[in-house]
């Protein structure tokens, strides 16, 4: 995936307003069909795998033993019960490692299809694809070519991911640049997911960070079986020390990562994720705060010597 196609503010509008496709299939694939292997991924993941069936999917993450994020997952499950398993690509060795599997990323494309007008241009593509709903998981076919269809994304937007053979890729993709959507590159997906306040690995998540600080720990499984439970339950019973919080600055410079955030004069955190909101009109960033730093609190943000005012927000930026 490019940068950028046309430019990354048209290609984010298009996002928001119409239709854009990302080429995702940077993301890795594990497959999964020994069910000795199924049911380790229910006892090493941290959701609760029985929670869902085949023809669902689920949003994970694998856990160090000290309770960090190695990597955020989703999971696909197949409505032949076999697993996708897919990681950040980096990751896929991982994955395989803790979880056994086949990569068969090589194998396969992931195109998403995004926008309020995404079901529109798919039922004109793909009809049975534009019933595919949040979260469900479905075989089907698109000009005799098997895919598979799930209803994931990234952008805060709706819409469907699409896995299809590598070979047939580009088909696929023209077709739907035909239809009117437009592609769309990382630049449009970075400041997408940071206006729906969507953490990316390597920034809000990884070494060091475990998802109740990220503000996840909806993906934690009650019963505690994962890896990294116990040292997720120390935590729980101490207290969070930080929290990731939204931050909103004034005008259009953007925060970056790695700027300094004060509080009352005092750094208390440095930007993991920011930039300029096309839509909000307006710099957003988000930070791991500490406790003390409640939302409506004014903030500062140092942007090479100069510190933007700011406030304290709840995630996400934009609620569609």
């Amino acid at each position: 995936m490019p940068l950028e196609y046309e430019g990354t503010l048209a290609e984010h509008r298009a996002c928001r307003e119409l239709t854009a496709i990302f080429d995702v299939s940077h993301l890795g694939t594990v497959r999964i069909t020994d069910p000795d292997e199924v049911a380790r991924v229910g006892s090493v993941l941290t959701n609760d795998l029985s929670k869902i069936h085949p023809g669902r999917a689920q949003y994970t993450h694998l856990l160090d033993d000290d309770g960090s994020v190695l990597d955020d997952i989703i999971v696909w499950w197949l409505p032949d019960g076999t697993l996708d398993v897919m990681p950040n690509a980096s990751n896929t060795s991982r994955v395989i490692e803790a979880l056994g599997g086949r990569d068969v990323t090589a194998e396969r494309a992931v195109i998403a299809v995004q926008g309020p007008t995404a079901r529109a241009i798919l039922q004109r593509l793909m009809p049975d694809a534009a019933a595919v709903g949040r979260f469900d998981v479905a075989f089907m076919t698109i000009d005799g070519i098997a895919v598979t269809v799930a209803g994931t994304g990234y952008t805060g937007e709706d819409g469907i991911e699409i896995a299809v053979p590598s070979a047939n890729a580009p088909t696929i993709w023209s077709q739907f640049i035909d239809a009117g959507a437009t592609p769309a590159g990382l630049g449009a997906r970075d400041t997408l997911r940071l206006e729906a306040g969507l953490p990316l690995h390597g920034h809000e998540l990884g070494p060091g960070i475990t998802p109740l600080q990220a503000g996840l720990g909806w993906v934690l499984a009650t019963d505690g079986r994962y890896r990294g439970a116990s040292a997720i339950e120390r935590e729980r019973a101490a207290g969070l020390q930080r929290r990731l919080r939204g931050i909103s600055t004034e005008g259009r410079r953007p925060p970056r990562e790695g700027n300094a955030v004060f509080a009352d004069g005092v750094m208390v955190a440095t930007v993991t994720s920011g930039n300029y909101s096309p839509t909000l009109g307006h710099g957003i960033a988000m930070a791991f705060l500490p406790p003390e730093c409640a939302i409506g609190d004014a903030i500062e943000v140092d942007v090479r010597g100069t510190r933007l005012p700011g406030v304290v927000v709840a995630l996400p930026f934009l609620r569609r």
